[in-house]
């Protein structure tokens, strides 16, 4: 957490913060402000003497928080532990949030590692009870939201060759290899004929799940950062969390937890598992154009150091027969000696790519 002061809140942005506050039950409170992420909204706690809440500050020429407050409202009525929105100004950006702690799962297994497999069975068990179709949880008309549909996941898989490989293999080259690798990710998806029926939080890992032991069944986990959800195929949250590129799963508790995900809803075992592993591909071929981007474009370098780990859940993924097309190409174009975390001394001042063709 920082530590709050004058500075760290622009003069102007905290005028408006006051006032917005101004007429809730939290004028005058201290504010402390979190630690920031990769996107641009902002988190401060605000702390009275009998309580706390959570101000999401968003700016609104970089945010929206209307999906934000559409699907906490939708969780909160389903009975699961969104945070409950006390207050809102959705034209400047501010809404005013239920506190759901600072034991977020990275948290607790940082010094418990014991109670990995008590928390996420429980992060399964939300999933499991998030999909069940037949509780009219997950039914488009009920909520509107994206497709995550061929297009978007195209979309998301060229972030690979866009963002990562003018870094380890040059801007020519890349350039030269996108329209093949595109063409095997097509390919791909096609085949495997993904669902866009079941809603996606699309970022559940341990760092957006909240543990509340004080509260029971799938209330337990509280839920963060879901706003970017869509309609798509069940497996993508399972690859989410299992497949996290910020903390290593054991495979084990991994595999346990597939198979008690498939028992707990009685999905088709191949069929789920196919899912996975091409999802699971196309998720982390994004995350290292995402994380590449952060590098080249904002400067936030130390996201590349996660890259390691997702190198190694896509080399996982594409060892499944659907995939063969995608490992023989990643194979032959990008070898192990360039499945690297780009050094910020790869970047000019511009954030263009050093590396020759």
């Amino acid at each position: 957490m920082m530590k709050p002061t004058s500075t760290t809140i622009a003069p102007a942005r905290l005028e408006q913060i006051n006032d917005f506050l101004s007429s809730t039950r939290f004028r005058g409170a201290k504010l402390h402000p979190l630690a920031g992420d990769a996107s641009f909204r902002r988190y401060i706690r605000l702390r009275t003497p009998d309580e706390s809440a959570m101000l999401m500050d968003a700016p609104p020429e970089k945010e929206d928080v209307r999906p934000f407050i559409a699907a906490a409202e939708f969780l909160y009525d389903h009975g699961f532990s969104a945070p409950f929105i006390h207050a809102r100004h959705e034209g400047q950006g501010f809404l005013l949030l239920e506190d759901l702690g600072d034991d977020s799962f990275t948290a607790i297994l940082k010094n418990n590692p014991e109670k990995e497999e008590e928390l996420y069975t429980a992060a399964i068990e939300v999933l499991a009870k998030w999909h069940d179709s037949a509780a009219g949880f997950t039914k488009p008309d009920r909520l509107v939201l994206p497709r995550y549909d061929e297009m978007l996941l195209l979309k998301e898989a060229a972030l690979f060759p866009d963002w990562y490989l003018p870094q380890v293999l040059g801007t020519e080259k890349a350039a030269a290899l996108r329209d093949e690798y595109m063409g095997i990710w097509k390919d791909i998806l096609l085949q495997a004929n993904l669902a866009t029926n079941v809603w996606v939080h699309r970022d559940y890992h341990a760092d957006n799940l909240m543990w509340l032991p004080e509260r029971v069944h799938h209330k337990r986990v509280g839920l963060l950062d879901f706003q970017d959800g869509v309609y798509g195929d069940a497996a993508y949250d399972m690859v989410s969390l299992l497949e996290d590129a910020r903390r290593d799963v054991p495979i084990a508790l991994a595999n346990a937890m597939l198979d008690f995900y498939i028992t707990a809803t009685g999905v088709n075992r191949v069929r789920f598992l196919s899912n996975y592993a091409v999802l699971g591909a196309q998720r982390n071929c994004k995350i290292i154009g995402i994380f590449s981007r952060l590098a080249v474009r904002d400067g936030k370098f130390s996201y590349l150091n996660f890259l390691p780990r997702v190198w190694k859940h896509l080399e996982h993924d594409v060892k499944h027969p659907l995939l063969a097309p995608l490992k023989q190409w990643l194979d032959k174009h990008v070898p192990n000696d360039r499945r690297t975390s780009p050094h910020p001394s790869f970047f000019d001042k511009n954030g263009r790519g050093l590396v020759s063709a």
